[in-house]
């Protein structure tokens, strides 16, 4: 069985944006970002709300870009030999290879899709992602925490859930960024 796990970065008052919807104070820099592309290569599939695919779907031809860094030609292909599922009432189709749009998160299916994987799932965008906290499905939480506080904005983790875990790996970067891996227990 195939772990759910819930990745993000954020402020240290737990933000992935802020009150205006930026996020420009979380780009990794080439060390933080080549530690994600090794915690990210086992990954099978991404299971992505509509927002975060938008944002996620410069991958599909970051390779291109004449100023990629090693790390991301690197991250460009774990991303794109991923399976992508957009959970989306609004897209009409994906733009992107090796995607899949639905139209509602089915806490069943989620929990087939873990049973029959042979590699790790990621859920990513805090409302798609509130879903499968709220169901019980999220087996471990990465967080790289930057060394920022926003005010406000859009948060990591869903308010009224409860979630009680032990921390499993931590690390800090010279950049100030701490990484920080739980499983829910």
């Amino acid at each position: 069985m195939a772990r759910l796990i819930c990745t993000g970065i954020t402020s240290l008052d737990g933000y992935i944006n802020d009150e205006q919807g930026n996020f420009d104070w979380s780009a990794p820099d080439e060390e933080v970002h080549s530690f994600v592309n090794d915690l990210e290569r086992p990954i099978g599939a991404y299971l992505y709300g509509r927002r975060l695919y938008e944002v996620m779907r410069f991958w599909e031809d970051a390779h291109t870009r004449p100023d990629a860094s090693p790390a991301t030609l690197d991250y460009a292909q774990v991303w794109q030999a991923a399976q992508k599922i957009v959970y989306s009432t609004t897209l009409e189709r994906a733009s992107t290879a090796r995607t899949r749009i639905e139209r509602t998160f089915d806490p069943k299916i989620v929990q087939g899709m873990k049973d029959a994987a042979d590699r790790d799932l990621s859920v990513g965008g805090p409302h798609l992602a509130a879903h499968a906290f709220r169901a019980g499905l999220v087996d471990e939480v990465q967080l790289f925490v930057s060394p920022v506080a926003v005010g406000g904005g859009t948060r990591f983790l869903p308010a009224g859930v409860r979630l009680d875990l032990k921390l499993a790996e931590q690390r800090r970067f010279a950049n100030g960024v701490v990484y920080l891996r739980y499983q829910v227990v």
